[in-house]
């Protein structure tokens, strides 16, 4: 008996926790995020999270500057991946996914479309710069059946993916963003979309987080809601 006892104690704990779910949990969770993976995985989740546990208060804090949630005292951040620190937890919380190069019908009426990576440096691209001490980030391609990273030009540079793509929707240039970000756009035709057969597909975001949050009802009902299925 006493060998089967710490299951039973085990399975306490979690009818304890279901119990506590239901008692409608409240507080504030704190996360740091990308505008983009707040439009694309929180904003979906969003008001019914918000209409079942009206006593949650969720504060998102844009950054691209891949912050210690610990050190800056987040409940927890969103990365691409499960690479994580042995002491955190990871969930995933989207497919896998790929950046592809976009523009407006005007901005192509006026240049010629790229048929290869290469022909990007005939054009204005639109960068982004995730950290201020950072580089830009250099596109990165399928040539040759490997990922190749190529630095493109151009007069702007944003450190918010947003910005790119209102950037390319008004014609400045062509922006590489997620595919998700630029679908609906793409459908209503206020975008085009080029070279995406040369854009690679990477693993898909996960929310991680310290082993510490699993005893917070408030953590554990957001991360449910947000969980990949």
């Amino acid at each position: 008996m006493n060998a089967i006892s710490p299951l039973f104690e085990q399975i306490n704990i979690e009818i304890n926790a279901l119990s506590e779910l239901r008692d409608s949990p409240r507080g504030t969770i704190r996360l740091s995020c990308t505008d983009d993976q707040i439009e694309t995985y929180i904003r979906p989740i969003l008001s019914n999270f918000l209409q079942k546990y009206p006593d949650i208060t969720l504060e998102m804090y844009v950054d691209y500057g891949f912050t210690n949630v610990v050190e800056e005292r987040f409940d927890a951040g969103i990365r691409i991946g499960d690479d994580i620190n042995k002491d955190m937890i990871a969930v995933r919380i989207g497919p896998d996914w790929r950046l592809i190069a976009v523009a407006s019908p005007a901005y192509f009426k006026q240049h010629l479309k790229p048929k290869s990576p290469s022909d990007l440096s005939k054009h204005q691209c639109i960068n982004i710069r995730h950290r201020a001490a950072g580089s830009i980030y250099a596109w990165e391609f399928n040539l040759d059946a490997h990922i190749t990273s190529i630095k493109v030009e151009g007069q702007l540079v944003f450190n918010s993916t947003l910005h790119q793509l209102n950037a390319a929707l008004d014609g400045m240039g062509i922006a590489y963003i997620p595919e998700s970000l630029a679908e609906p756009y793409i459908s209503q035709g206020k975008l085009q979309s080029v070279l995406t057969d040369y854009s690679p597909y990477f693993e898909g975001f996960h929310l991680y987080y310290p082993n510490r949050r699993q005893s917070s009802p408030a953590f554990m009902a957001f991360v449910e809601a947000i969980r990949y299925r």
